[in-house]
């Protein structure tokens, strides 16, 4: 099992850090390796990623499945691995203090089955990376839609 958090403060009111988080196709085109995604309802989508691990080419599809929504603070979700044998859970979670909010993206990865003796030590290497690159790009966008009172 490999599991990754990364929090950032945003300058921002947890209202617009939800306004954003809790549009799937937001945040989907954001995640490293990401190649495209189709939304199956409004909790099920399933996503595709093609990456290069140390000159190996793989393109992993998996299905994302939210769990809970709970605004304005907590996204739950579990992921299935479609073309490898993996599952999963993540989270983000937003809360409000003198004005700034902190986002906490959380994501664990449990590979199974024969291939998951080699996945696991690769996943623990690179989800760590992908949850902070994923929750800083978020942060990046929410300040940067965020509309000025008047």
């Amino acid at each position: 099992m490999a599991i990754a958090s990364h929090s950032v403060s945003i300058p921002t009111s947890v209202g617009n850090v939800w306004e954003y988080v809790s549009k799937i196709e937001n945040w989907a085109v954001m995640v490293p390796a990401y190649k495209e995604h189709e939304q199956m309802d409004e909790q099920k989508s399933v996503w595709t990623f093609e990456g290069n691990f140390k000159g190996f080419k793989k393109t992993v599809q998996m299905e994302l499945n939210i769990t809970e929504f709970q605004e304005p603070s907590v996204i739950r979700f579990e992921l299935k691995g479609l073309t490898d044998n993996f599952t999963g859970s993540g989270q983000f979670t937003a809360e409000e203090t003198a004005g700034q909010t902190t986002m906490t993206g959380t994501v664990e990865v449990n590979a199974g089955g024969l291939t998951g003796a080699v996945l696991t030590p690769v996943i623990k290497m690179v989800l760590p990376k992908v949850t902070t690159r994923l929750t800083e790009k978020i942060a990046r966008q929410v300040k940067r839609e965020e509309v000025p009172a008047l």
